[in-house]
């Protein structure tokens, strides 16, 4: 088991690519603690992880809410001793809007809880690791981050910002053994990813066939959320120790830079 002993943080675990992460992380010997707005969603996560022999805990947080975000990595280092690894999976899709039709609210939602949130918790949760000179950060970003995808301004220019924040933290803290990458999913076999699909489509007026190449690479396959969940475990594992500063496509060849 890769991640034996260590204490893991997975945001947005309950439900998605996320709770995948989380039952993965848990299936390597991490002591998952599972985050998100939803308790009972997240305590259906933590009974899988059960289920499965692993062990986890749970904690609600609202990640856009910094009060909120520090009382997760307090409690968590209260309750654990320490704290090895965050992924920082939250995010939300945005609207699907022409730019011109996308209000300020809308774009700031989507900032805040995929750039700010992101940023919350890693600033409570570096002291820590800084203190103990080591550490494993892994944020999601998305494919989106690094190619278009018409219509969906908000979520390319905050899975865009994403990458940036992880290039600047790898350096900042990694004198003191802590690596931060990410990690940018594909198109992800899914009810999110047919929802996305189906809207594609009629915003474009074209199949639900031709919509989903869009979505597939070489491979033409979506990827699965394992596949996201098995890259995060290698590189907060001792395997991945000299990986820092990176964003990693699994996206069955869809992006290649």
């Amino acid at each position: 088991m890769r991640l034996k002993g260590k204490v893991a943080i997975v945001t947005g675990s309950s439900q998605g690519i996320g709770q995948v992460i989380a039952r993965v992380a848990a299936r390597e010997g991490a002591v998952t603690i599972l985050a998100a707005r939803s308790e009972n969603n997240l305590q259906a996560t933590s009974k899988m992880i059960a289920d499965a022999g692993g062990e986890s805990h749970v904690i609600p947080v609202d990640i856009t809410e910094e009060t909120s975000v520090k009382n997760l990595i307090d409690e968590t280092v209260s309750r654990f001793g320490t704290l090895d690894i965050l992924i920082n999976n939250s995010g939300v899709a945005g609207p699907m809007k022409a730019v011109e039709d996308v209000s300020a609210e809308e774009w700031e939602e989507c900032f805040a809880v995929n750039v700010t949130g992101m940023f919350l918790c890693c600033k409570h949760a570096i002291p820590v690791m800084k203190e103990k000179r080591s550490g494993r950060i892994v944020n999601i970003s998305s494919m989106t981050g690094k190619r278009p995808l018409v219509h969906r301004s908000p979520y390319a220019a905050s899975k865009m910002a994403v990458i940036g924040l992880t290039r600047t933290l790898a350096f900042e803290v990694g004198e003191f053994g802590i690596t931060v990458n990410t990690v940018c999913p594909g198109a992800t076999e899914g009810e999110r990813i047919r929802r996305v699909i189906q809207n594609e489509s009629k915003a474009l007026g074209i199949s639900l066939e031709e919509a989903e190449r869009n979505f597939t690479g070489a491979l033409q396959t979506l990827v699965t959320p394992e596949d996201t969940a098995n890259m995060c475990v290698y590189l907060c594992s001792e395997e991945g120790r000299h990986m820092t500063g990176q964003d990693i496509n699994v996206t069955a060849g869809l992006c290649w830079y």
